[in-house]
């Protein structure tokens, strides 16, 4: 379909087909985001040693901010084009589109040459000791350093692609990168030898090639998402939509890496064991919560459009079907590694002290992860529609206001056990505070659709 198709979509096509159309390739991409650290984690994994690893896993914070910063620009620009082109303001979209791409290109530029300044002191937060320090550092080189731009700018195209509904087009993109990790790690780990560093070099080139396909796109001439500096606002009120709007996504990742930081220390005191286990479960559940975000990104432009064009009643039932959507397809996930929780763990690392720690902490994320569908929603209905504030509030919930307490405490109290259910209590007082946000809001829809009904 060509661009003025995929926007009728958002508009006319019935509201579930509308979500199910941007779900499929936007949990796809997703997805795939993930396999980049699966993919690594696994194939490092196989080298039968653990400091290895925990070396992957002590790198993971830093590829965590890569993302925060591109979804600052990416998700703030995409919900601001999507309403923009609601209002049928094309001029307005391409604007917002040329500061998005030059935010996040110096921003990736930046932080590059920040972290190659403070790799020592950053990875030796992240958990680094002795025996994995030159591992992570030879990882992270490449993933961070010189890939790091590749995976800003590419996840920031692909979002701004999304916005205008080409979600297949932008799963396409990602999708490809992340087959040619899967393909590169074995060959660059164990065929040349490469070890750690490979898993680096293998995403590092993986997000290279995402980014070209996705810049490809742009540079067709078929998008209103084109890099042009004369295009670049001078509004504040159009950078500020941006900022604002990716702000809930920046917390999110963010406040990720932060915590990852913080559990890899907490699970230091445990040895390199249990470090490795906690980092296994972390990557299980990120890829089952992939497909939650998947769902929730694919509600958003369809939301943010609908309410540009203040057809409030498409955004309302677009909610209130993703949310079931989501519940019915993160159920079976949930069962199936519920009752395959001892082989997916071996799967990454076949070590019974390993397995020993990660079997009861995989157990109760289990149980917390039926409440994702209505965190998700909450949080990407207020960002899809510019209420920045709720939106920033609730995504800050999770991994900040909750987590980072209760990481700091309960290790304290309970030991490892307290490392093990910190996650899931953070998720069950998140679901607490997200549900009456969402009640409320859906309720304020239904009166400003009667009000719009009323006026005309």
């Amino acid at each position: 379909m060509n661009r003025k198709q995929n926007l009728e979509v958002f508009a006319k096509t019935p509201v579930r087909k509308a979500v199910l159309l941007q779900i499929v390739p936007a949990v796809a991409s997703q997805m795939v985001t993930l396999v980049y650290n699966l993919a690594d984690t696994y194939f490092v994994g196989m080298l039968n040693a653990p400091h290895e690893t925990a070396a992957v896993t002590v790198a993971y914070p830093s590829f965590l901010m890569l993302t925060a910063i591109s979804n600052l620009f990416g998700v703030g620009g995409a919900s601001a084009i999507a309403r923009a082109l609601g209002r049928q303001d094309e001029e307005g979209a391409r604007r917002i589109a040329a500061v998005s791409l030059a935010g996040g290109l110096l921003s990736a530029l930046l932080f590059s040459a920040a972290f190659r300044l403070l790799a020592d002191p950053v990875l030796h937060l992240c958990g680094a000791t002795e025996a994995t320090y030159a591992a992570a550092y030879g990882y992270a080189k490449w993933v961070v350093i010189l890939g790091g731009p590749f995976t800003i700018l590419n996840t920031l195209l692909a979002n701004l692609v999304r916005a205008e509904g080409g979600a297949g087009a932008a799963a396409f993109g990602v999708s490809f990168g992340g087959v040619l990790n899967i393909l590169l790690d074995p060959v660059l780990i164990f065929g040349f030898g490469m070890g750690t560093a490979g898993a680096g070099v293998a995403t590092a080139l993986s997000q290279g090639v995402s980014f070209c396909i996705l810049l490809f796109m742009f540079l067709r001439g078929k998008t209103v998402s084109r890099f042009r500096l004369g295009a670049i606002t001078r509004s504040g009120s159009e950078f500020g939509q941006i900022l604002l709007g990716g702000l809930p996504s920046f917390g999110r990742q963010g406040l990720n890496s932060i915590g990852g930081m913080l559990l890899n220390i907490a699970a230091r005191s445990y040895g390199d064991a249990a470090v490795a286990g906690m980092s296994i479960v972390s990557r299980i559940f990120s890829f089952m919560l992939s497909v939650a975000l998947g769902v929730g990104q694919g509600f958003q432009p369809v939301a943010s459009f609908n309410y540009g064009a203040r057809k409030y009643h498409r955004v309302r039932h677009a909610c209130l079907f993703t949310i079931q959507a989501s519940f019915y397809l993160m159920s079976v996930l949930i069962l199936l590694c519920w009752f395959n929780a001892g082989p997916l763990i071996r799967l990454f690392r076949d070590d019974p002290a390993v397995t020993a720690v990660a079997l009861p902490a995989f157990r109760y994320q289990c149980l917390a992860m039926f409440l994702q569908p209505v965190m998700v929603a909450s949080n990407m209905l207020f960002q899809s529609i510019g209420k920045a504030g709720r939106a920033t509030f609730l995504s800050c919930c999770r991994q900040g206001i909750f987590f980072l307490p209760l990481i700091l405490l309960l290790p304290q109290v309970w030991g490892l056990v307290g490392i093990e259910v910190c996650q899931p209590i953070a998720d069950v007082l998140t679901f607490c505070v997200s549900v009456p946000f969402l009640l409320s809001f859906l309720r304020e829809l239904e009166r400003m659709e009667q009000a719009q009904q009323n006026k005309a």
